[in-house]
């Protein structure tokens, strides 16, 4: 049995629909194994609350940096919500410890998967407590979880795009710039993950994976930059 009044007071959020909360963990692999659980799986609660986390954070960059470009902005915001950063949000809160997972799902710790299921519940929590209490209870939570962290990503330059980085290096020391294959694609629609190269002529540098293509490319290029020790 979950204990769901511990999480709350790890999330310092009190729930008045405590179904709203479990919903946030349920992994649709779970129900595939208990159809009569009597909740539905994240996925709708992880929609919505991708677009709370997206707002607020985007509000909280264009209030704060006034004279800030939209592009660096972005970038920001990217490193804000990226699945690897709402994991690592997720791994200190424990979320972890109150999802609901099928039995092969659950084994599978310490993956790329996990990190995506991870990063996809905090989405999840995200919707829950807007549709519970409203956005300024979402607010709160986002500020004091996510928010928080902008400081320490900005005064260590984890910001900088490897993309554009690893684009800029190549063409100052070969001339040459790179371009991505997508190599392979599978899971389910619902969690596709992707798997791309990242060439410098015919030469495959890296390879990434990712719940986008975007994402993918992302982490082939840091890949990249560690490889050619740029």
């Amino acid at each position: 049995m979950k204990d769901f009044a511990a999480l709350e007071k790890k999330i310092a959020v009190k729930f008045k629909n405590k179904d709203l909360l479990k919903q946030a963990v349920v992994h649709r692999s779970y129900l595939n194994e208990h159809p009569d659980f009597g909740l539905p799986h994240n996925e709708r609660l992880e929609f919505l609350g991708d677009a709370v986390l997206e707002i607020i954070v985007t509000e909280e960059l264009f209030r704060r940096f006034p004279e800030t470009p939209e592009g660096d902005l972005t970038n920001w915001r990217a490193s804000l919500v990226n699945s690897k950063m709402l994991a690592d949000v997720a791994g200190e809160i424990g979320i972890e410890d109150f999802l609901y997972l099928s039995k092969g799902e659950a084994k599978d710790k310490n993956t790329k998967a996990r990190q995506y299921i991870l990063a996809n519940a905090m989405e999840a929590l995200i919707g829950a407590i807007y549709l519970d209490l409203g956005l300024e209870a979402a607010k709160a939570f986002i500020e004091t979880k996510v928010l928080v962290r902008l400081d320490h990503i900005l005064s260590n330059h984890l910001y900088q795009d490897p993309k554009s980085k690893f684009q800029e290096k190549a063409q100052e020391k070969i001339g040459v710039t790179p371009h991505y294959k997508v190599l392979n694609e599978y899971g389910p629609d619902h969690a596709k993950i992707f798997e791309v190269g990242l060439y410098v002529g015919e030469e495959l540098v890296a390879r990434g994976k990712g719940s986008s293509k975007q994402e993918a490319q992302v982490e082939a290029a840091a890949k990249g930059l560690n490889k050619k020790n740029w």
